[in-house]
């Protein structure tokens, strides 16, 4: 626990400090069991992902402090006495980058005992995607920056493995949730849409036979066309059709290329 207020005083100062302490001390005096045995920290870790139209991209911030100062790594940080897992990802997020976001997805909880230098830590991880944004540096982290997925530096602690297991992730999920469509405008053509599959799950689709499965699946609207720079004639924009998904979910089916 000393730790855990120690490193909340040196980022923070003594006011987030002695709230900390007064809730920690009303909490625990409410405790009819309390039993005295090492108690591990617990972070959460947030695994950003954005489109450029053409590549997946990950959120990095540089650390500016020990340890791991100078590398590169995931946004996060130690979760708060008064706060859920979920409440603390989203204020690393913003703390660290500036970005909100209310859509983050816990995937998976990592615990090797020696994944962190400083002490005994369990970190929750999340993943989300957004469309791509300016960011900004901040709290503990001297900067943030967009990198293509292929482009990605060494990371610091286990933050390879967690960014492994958010790849993973993702490419599960977006056979059986629209979660690409959040990385796209609201319309979009079906070469927009394709680039986007391609990037996320590593593989290249023939252009009919993706489109013709798109549309059988009743998963998008289509609207009017628009001009596309790499064609001689208007494209038709589509959106997401969540009704759609609705009606494709409920009948127990998953998207498949």
């Amino acid at each position: 626990m000393r730790n855990f207020y120690t490193k909340i005083i040196a980022r923070n100062g003594i006011l987030p400090y002695l709230c900390g302490v007064i809730f920690t001390q009303c909490f625990m005096e409410e405790l009819e069991y309390h039993y005295k045995y090492p108690h591990p920290s617990v972070t959460t870790d947030c695994v950003i992902f954005g489109f450029d139209g053409t590549q997946l991209n990950v959120l990095l911030i540089e650390r500016g402090i020990e340890p791991y100062k100078g590398c590169w790594a995931l946004p996060g940080g130690f979760v708060r006495m008064n706060e859920s897992a979920d409440v603390c990802a989203k204020r690393e997020l913003w703390e660290e980058t500036g970005i909100k976001t209310a859509s983050l997805r816990q995937f998976h909880t990592f615990s090797a005992p020696d994944r962190d230098p400083r002490e005994r830590v369990i970190t929750i991880a999340y993943y989300a995607l957004v469309r791509l944004s300016e960011v900004r540096g901040g709290d503990d982290a001297a900067k943030a920056q967009w990198f293509p997925i292929d482009q990605v530096p060494r990371l610091a602690f286990d933050h390879d493995l967690i960014l492994h297991y958010a790849k993973k992730a993702l490419q599960r999920d977006i056979y059986f949730e629209p979660v690409g469509f959040e990385l796209l405008q609201e319309t979009f053509t079906m070469t927009q849409l394709q680039h986007l599959y391609e990037a996320i799950l590593g593989v290249k689709f023939d252009r009919r036979n993706f489109y013709k499965k798109m549309l059988r699946e009743k998963l998008l609207t289509e609207h009017d066309a628009a001009e596309e720079p790499t064609s001689r004639r208007n494209a038709i924009l589509y959106s997401f059709n969540p009704e759609g998904y609705d009606l494709f979910k409920k009948k127990g089916f998953k998207t498949e290329f």
